[in-house]
């Protein structure tokens, strides 16, 4: 089989992101390097060894893998098969240098949770216009790595904050089209991003992109049946494009925006 190498990169707009990189390779080998970002990364298919810090490391079944900026380190396939892997590069905004003694000593997390939101974070990332849900669960990920990678700094349940997500789903209705980004909402309410997130939650028992989505989606209905056509429908009510709206719209109706018009 000849060696593979396939990639994808793009830098979304999510505030601490700065690159996205997903990658297949089969025979490829890193050789020692640097980067300036935190690299979070995990595999899904195969498995990666590398080392950091002159110590080896591996990348086995729910890891996720923190490496952190300005301490060398390589990477090559485990397996015969190569590895998939899926990387968030991201600055000191979302992780502080106070983390990089504690990654360099314990950077592969296992973790399934932190595993599942990891890739959950990415799907998000791949599709524009859901940059509040990519931030949202970007925020809780950042939260859940300090709480591992510095216990003693971690804090307990947070107690439920009804005013707080109160003024929340106030600021989603009045920007329903427009959009908020979580760090402006944090601003604007003057409470933690993680906080806020969590608050809403708790309250009202759906994530706060989730209530901006069926609101836009639940609104998307009414103009669809006062004949508006799809792709109008999509600008008029905070969509990014037609195709961001009926992937929304299929999920919470369970069909195309189209389909619900003809009917």
């Amino acid at each position: 089989m000849a060696p593979q190498r396939e990639i994808s990169a793009w830098r979304p707009g999510v505030p601490g992101v700065v690159e996205v990189f997903h990658a297949h390779y089969t025979e490829y080998a890193y050789p020692m390097h640097v980067h300036e970002a935190w690299t979070l990364l995990i595999v899904d298919d195969g498995a990666v060894r590398y080392d950091l810090d002159r110590h080896e490391h591996g990348t086995p079944h729910d890891t996720v893998s923190l490496l952190p900026p300005h301490i060398p380190h390589n990477g090559a396939p485990a397996t015969a098969d190569g590895f998939r892997k899926r990387v968030l590069y991201l600055d000191s905004s979302r992780l502080g240098d106070d983390l990089i003694g504690p990654a360099v000593d314990g950077p592969d997390l296992v973790d399934p949770v932190l595993r599942l939101r990891v890739g959950q974070l990415h799907t998000a990332l791949a599709h524009p216009g859901d940059e509040l849900e990519a931030d949202s669960r970007l925020t809780l990920i950042a939260e859940r790595l300090h709480g591992r990678l510095r216990p003693a700094a971690a804090v307990g349940p947070a107690r439920p904050d009804r005013p707080l997500a109160y003024r929340l789903r106030e600021l989603l209705d009045a920007r329903l089209v427009e959009g908020v980004a979580l760090d402006e909402a944090a601003r604007l309410v003057h409470a933690h991003p993680a906080h806020l997130v969590r608050a809403f939650s708790g309250a009202f028992g759906i994530a706060p992109h989730q209530y901006l989505m069926s609101r836009r989606v639940d609104r998307a209905r009414r103009l669809l049946l006062d004949g508006r056509p799809p792709g109008e429908v999509a600008a008029a009510t905070g969509f990014y494009d037609q195709s961001h709206l009926t992937r929304h719209f299929r999920r919470l109706v369970g069909v195309t925006p189209g389909r619900y018009a003809r009917s």
